[in-house]
């Protein structure tokens, strides 16, 4: 019987519940990707010099509709941290300023945050955010309370990737500019995860990955910034835009559109993916959200259950990404995997992720369409395997 993991590639002897940590293209985007490359090498002149220009408007253009945002305000990138990056390098910070994020941050953004406060002797204020956690107002008390007089940027997720939590975004926004900080989203799960209006949100400077749910290939993301800011940010590559005189182009445009010789098809697939997603479901996106946030809700219950545990925010805070806590163990390595992680996937043929961070040990479920029930009622059995032999 054809099922949706069908529409993948996926190996089919691993229950592949870990989506959310680089996505998975869909084998109707791949050969769309193998198309533009075939397409490319034809003539390859022709297609950088005189083609791509437009094929990449046209792929924004898709982009920023679907994202809520003017496609002259977005510019494509290989992924969020490309883009968290670009943004505190074009900062210019001063010694004691401060850069304030939280302890549910990705360690990608937190080093990079540190990177650039080295630099100019400012420093990163982490903040600590409960987890379990009673509400999305226990995020902006705590972030809230961070703020000082020094702060000059919120660097902050809009879900978070240890915990799963959908931040109340809108709300950190509006904190900061009442106090005149400048803010920093990291989306990189959100794109495909929830609904986007990036012109409504305001932020600043807001980045978010493609091939994670939105199904692009691998090496597509983007990096929205406001139309005020843009005359301050520079791409990590100066090339030709940097001097380019070209009618009826922003500064903006031509630097992040040439940034030097690259594969552009993993960007103009971007379109595609937002269509094929869009088709799976009668009711287009609408309804791959509900579906998908159903399936995150119940993988949820059931593994709280299998662990006797209870689950550690309420259900307003969940998208796509089910997180249950796990007693605290040994810190490991940055490239190290929990001993859970490792038995799951060797025994079981369940790729999960185990994480810990600052506000303790998870695992980690992520819920795509081709995510089937009985993945999950196997996840759940093997957890209580497992606890039964820690007892």
């Amino acid at each position: 019987m054809s099922t949706l993991r069908d529409l993948w590639s996926l190996d089919p002897q691993v229950r592949f519940l870990n989506h959310g940590s680089f996505g998975a293209a869909p084998r109707v985007v791949l050969e769309e990707q193998q198309a533009w490359r075939v397409r490319l090498e034809r003539q390859p002149v022709k297609f950088m010099a005189r083609e791509a220009e437009g094929l990449l408007d046209a792929a924004r253009g898709v982009l920023g509709e679907f994202v809520g945002a003017d496609s002259c305000d977005l510019a494509f990138l290989p992924n969020a941290t490309h883009g968290l990056n670009t943004i505190l390098r074009s900062l210019k910070f001063s010694p004691g300023d401060e850069i304030l994020t939280t302890s549910h941050g990705y360690n990608a953004a937190r080093t990079a945050a540190t990177f650039a406060c080295d630099r100019a002797r400012a420093r990163v204020v982490e903040v600590t955010i409960p987890f379990p956690i009673s509400g999305p107002e226990a995020v902006c008390e705590a972030v809230a309370a961070g703020f000082s007089e020094r702060t000059r940027l919120l660097l902050i997720d809009h879900i978070t990737s240890p915990s799963g939590l959908v931040f109340p975004i809108a709300e950190l926004v509006a904190l900061a500019h009442e106090r005149g900080i400048e803010v920093l989203v990291d989306g990189a799960h959100a794109p495909g995860m929830i609904p986007l209006d990036l012109s409504a949100l305001n932020a600043d400077y807001y980045t978010g990955n493609c091939h994670k749910w939105l199904c692009s290939p691998k090496g597509a993301a983007f990096l929205h910034v406001r139309r005020d800011r843009q005359a301050k940010i520079r791409p990590l590559a100066i090339s030709h835009g940097a001097n380019d005189e070209s009618k009826g182009r922003s500064r903006f445009r031509l630097e992040f559109d040439w940034t030097g010789s690259a594969d552009p098809s993993s960007y103009l697939c971007v379109p595609g993916a937002i269509h094929f997603l869009g088709e799976l479901f009668t009711g287009g996106w609408d309804a791959l959200y509900a579906h998908n946030r159903a399936l995150a809700l119940s993988a949820r219950k059931q593994m709280a259950d299998a662990l006797e545990v209870e689950v550690p925010a309420p259900d307003s805070m969940i998208g796509n990404l089910a997180a249950v806590t796990l007693p605290r163990r040994s810190p490991l390595g940055p490239r190290e995997s929990d001993p859970l992680q490792v038995w799951l996937r060797e025994v079981h043929r369940i790729e999960i992720p185990v994480v810990s961070f600052p506000g303790g040990r998870v695992i980690r479920m992520a819920a795509q369409a081709y995510v089937i029930p009985d993945e999950v009622d196997a996840l759940a059995g093997a957890l209580r395997v497992w606890r039964a032999e820690q007892s």
